[in-house]
């Protein structure tokens, strides 16, 4: 009986070592694979960020629809402009007053067009056309995207918001784990349910967690 009895308290023993060393290695893998993907996401979310800018620099406005923002891509064109200052003679105060008058005033030239997927992408077209998808393998879903307004006083704001919920982004980890993820709140950190840039609510085109994640990542 008394080696039975030492055969189980070394069972018991190696069982309550591996729940604690599990206690300590889950969470350390948890947080490399998080970090690893986080860092592939994000990096879309500023492609994302980008092209939403262009659009709304262009046509004065933010789009919600994937299609219609890789068509933007595709075909749109910045200004290259030159701006000089220049003195010119008051016309309307030399006939009204009967005195020349100088002023000074700014004129815009325009230059040329430089295609936006090469500003932006350097003409990398796979690049812009698949940064809606969450750069995870085994993940087969796109980042959800919406575009509006909000009122600010008398005016309308442009605003864009696109997000994807962690729980997407780690759904093959522990289920305990990303529950205490989703509850995160840190300066640093990424907070909340999404890994997100922009708002719907406010006017923002900043993103949680991107001073943290930025950069590139080539493992899962």
């Amino acid at each position: 009986m008394r080696f039975v009895i030492q055969i189980l308290l070394w069972l018991v023993i190696i069982f309550l070592a591996y729940l604690t060393f599990n206690a300590v290695y889950e969470p350390l893998q948890f947080n490399k694979i998080k970090e690893k993907r986080y860092t592939k996401v994000i990096k879309n979310l500023k492609d994302i960020r980008a092209a939403e800018l262009a659009h709304q620099e262009v046509t004065g406005k933010f789009t919600g629809d994937w299609d219609s923002l890789v068509r933007f891509l595709d075909t749109a064109e910045f200004a290259i402009t030159q701006r000089r200052d220049t003195v010119m003679l008051d016309e309307e105060y030399a006939k009204t007053y009967g005195v020349d008058k100088n002023i000074e005033k700014v004129i815009i030239d325009t230059l040329g067009f430089v295609p936006v997927s090469d500003s932006l992408f350097k003409g990398n077209k796979e690049r812009y056309q698949t940064m809606m998808n969450v750069p995870v393998e085994g993940v087969n879903e796109k980042f959800e995207l919406r575009a509006g307004t909000i009122q600010k006083g008398d005016n309308k704001i442009p605003v864009f918001e696109a997000r994807i919920p962690k729980a997407v982004v780690l759904s093959d980890q522990d289920r305990t784990l990303i529950l205490q993820e989703n509850e995160v709140q840190s300066v640093d950190d990424v907070n909340g349910r999404y890994i997100s840039v922009g708002s719907m609510t406010e006017v923002s085109t900043s993103g949680n967690g991107f001073d943290r994640y930025g950069g590139d990542s080539d493992n899962d």
